[in-house]
């Protein structure tokens, strides 16, 4: 949550720094602003901050707001109510020091409080403004003594950039639990939270550890740990190109993401499969087949959208490896003082690679000696370090808030880990043959059923005056009809509920009227006329129904048909017209659909 972004070197640095803004606001979207060493005899640090978009922040910058380095941010609110004033930049009492900050300072009442004591006048509600006012305070030589000596205060997480008036030839980073990018350019440096705001520029980058701090000049880096020792960080190679970033003629980032799908699935299959032996390759997992038989269970953690694509992979896995498997809220798991098994394999999901409640757990799993696994989408990040080994998704950079190609591409990679473990284990030639053609025909059967856009965008329209909707589903049909409930609610703020089509007789069936429309999960598999019963149960109270089936349900008002894969696979294609609903429902409604209301795309903070 929260966009940095930051530059020093010869451009003027405001256009810059707005176009980094432009391509963080998924990250936070409710105020903006930027600092900056002025130009000219009187130099200084110069502010502008404006609640709202980066729009409105470009409107109010002064006609001469000129300079070579500067930081700027895009904030989602947690300290304070989105304005002018709790916007960062946040200055220190003199405007010597400016600061923006992701991340959340657990001890920042009690630091106000002895400030204040002091003398210090606070001017905002956030955490932030306390790390300026130490910074500030610092009678340390040089700012980077200055910052490491304010961070020894701080309890809590932090991705920081910090300018200083005597210090005009610097910025000085550091991350704990928050992400920092530094961008190495020809005589230029950036900084971000994020390699987007950072790939028009350079694609070397270099990303800092916990517990780490940078030096950023025009023509060099330094990296050292907030003790002070030196460290070796290296800068690598960004996959994506600026244009993966661009919204390619569509008219929102989520419209464009639901349509890549069928290439992104692509990507996550390529040069995996091996038809030798009806297995896969996945040369990242770090566990060979003797790890591999040793495991008794698994344990599957993410938060929202990649909670549902584990719940999804719990269900795969078990299936093809027969292995207990279990999924569980990451925010839930590292809260309860869970049993940490040895023979447990832990599986951490997150799309950023850098969800705090995700990250937090593979830190105490890790400190508990179990063995994880990591499954995100952005190499290099945080979870993929910490973990053991892991899959990448390749799903490529995904910019709307709500997640859609990168969870179908987490339950694509979940399909490959099944398949593998299954095939270590007792799964045949045969099935693992069977599945395999499974997989290769996704990437044709997601086409077919996005040619079927106008259809779903009729009925979504239908529907779109509803006050609230249920989502209903079966074994592997109940977490799509989580995900699908979990979309609409994000993208249209259309109240929605989600449960096992099982369970409507034990309450749910008291909310069925004609203006609580039901969807339903409908797969052509062992429990289809337990579904159909379901169907019956609504349509006897008067329930408008909407299916998503491999046929025609007679029961359903409409039905979106969807093409059969192999059972365990069907949940994939299930989800994809469901995304449609989703986002054709809040189009018609006139919603924000790449920037939900109260809402971020990457959750670096609890």
């Amino acid at each position: 949550m929260c966009g940095i972004v930051g530059y020093i070197g010869k451009r003027d640095v405001a256009p810059l720094l707005l176009e980094g803004l432009q391509r963080l606001e998924y990250r936070g979207y409710d105020s903006a602003g930027i600092a900056l060493h002025a130009s000219g005899k009187t130099g200084g640090l110069k502010a502008a901050k404006a609640k709202g978009r980066v729009r409105e922040l470009e409107a109010r910058l002064p006609k001469r707001f000129n300079g070579t380095t500067g930081i700027a941010h895009t904030r989602w609110a947690t300290h304070g109510a989105p304005n002018d004033v709790n916007a960062h930049p946040h200055l220190d009492t003199e405007e010597k020091v400016a600061v923006v900050h992701n991340g959340i300072i657990d001890n920042a009442a009690d630091l106000r409080t002895r400030l204040t004591a002091e003398g210090i006048a606070f001017v905002s509600d956030t955490d932030t403004e306390v790390l300026a006012h130490l910074i500030g305070r610092s009678q340390a030589a040089t700012l980077e003594e200055k910052v490491r000596e304010a961070l020894r205060h701080i309890e809590g997480t932090y991705g920081i950039a910090v300018l200083h008036a005597d210090f005009p030839d610097r910025i000085v980073v550091a991350r704990n639990g928050s992400p920092v990018v530094l961008g190495i350019g020809e005589k230029e440096m950036f900084v971000s939270s994020d390699v987007a705001a950072l790939v028009s520029h350079t694609r070397q980058v270099v990303t800092l550890d916990d517990g780490e701090m940078a030096t950023l000049k025009a023509d060099e880096y330094r990296t050292y740990t907030t003790e002070g020792s030196a460290t070796s960080a290296q800068p690598t190679t960004v996959e994506w190109e600026a244009e993966s970033y661009d919204m390619g003629g569509h008219d929102t980032y989520m419209h464009k993401e639901i349509h890549e799908q069928a290439d992104a699935v692509d990507r996550a299959l390529r040069g995996r499969i091996d038809d030798r032996f009806s297995t896969v390759h996945l040369g990242g997992l770090n566990l060979d087949a003797r790890d591999a038989r040793a495991v008794r269970r698994v344990k599957i953690l993410g938060c929202g959208t990649s909670y549902h694509a584990g719940q999804i992979g719990a269900q795969m896995i078990e299936e093809l490896a027969r292995i207990p498997s279990d999924a569980e809220p990451a925010s839930e798991f590292r809260y309860r003082n869970p049993v940490v098994d040895p023979d447990t394999l832990y599986i951490a999901v997150s799309q950023s690679g850098e969800t705090y409640d995700v990250l937090a757990a593979v830190q105490e799993l890790k400190r508990k000696g179990a063995r994880v696994l990591g499954l995100v989408n952005v190499v290099g990040s945080a979870i993929a370090r910490e973990t053991d080994g892991g899959i990448y998704v390749h799903a490529g950079p995904e910019v709307c808030v709500v997640s859609t190609k990168c969870f179908t591409n987490m339950v694509v990679s979940f399909a490959l880990l099944a398949l593998h473990l299954g095939r270590i284990r007792d799964l045949s030639v045969a099935d693992g043959k069977r599945i395999i053609e499974g997989l290769r025909k996704l990437p044709a059967q997601i086409a077919e059923i996005l040619d079927n856009e106008e259809q779903i965008k009729k009925m979504a329209e239908e529907y779109a005056d509803a006050k609230s909707m249920m989502f209903i589903g079966r074994v592997r049909g109940y977490p799509v009809a989580r995900e699908a409930s979990l979309k609409l609610k994000e993208v249209s703020y259309i109240h929605a509920e989600a449960y096992p089509a099982s369970e409507l007789k034990h309450g749910p069936l008291a909310l069925i009227e004609p203006a609580m429309p039901t969807v339903a999960i409908v797969p052509d598999d062992e429990l289809l006329e337990k579904n159909r019963a379901a169907l019956e149960e609504i349509k006897a109270r008067s329930g408008r129904i909407l299916a998503v089936a491999h046929r025609e349900q007679e029961k359903a008002d409409h039905t979106i048909v969807v093409p059969k894969n192999e059972d365990e696979l069907d949940p994939i294609l299930m989800g994809i017209p469901l995304q449609l609903l989703a986002y054709y429902t809040a189009k018609a409604m006139g919603r924000d659909i790449d920037k939900p209301r109260n809402l971020a795309k990457s959750v670096t903070v609890e």
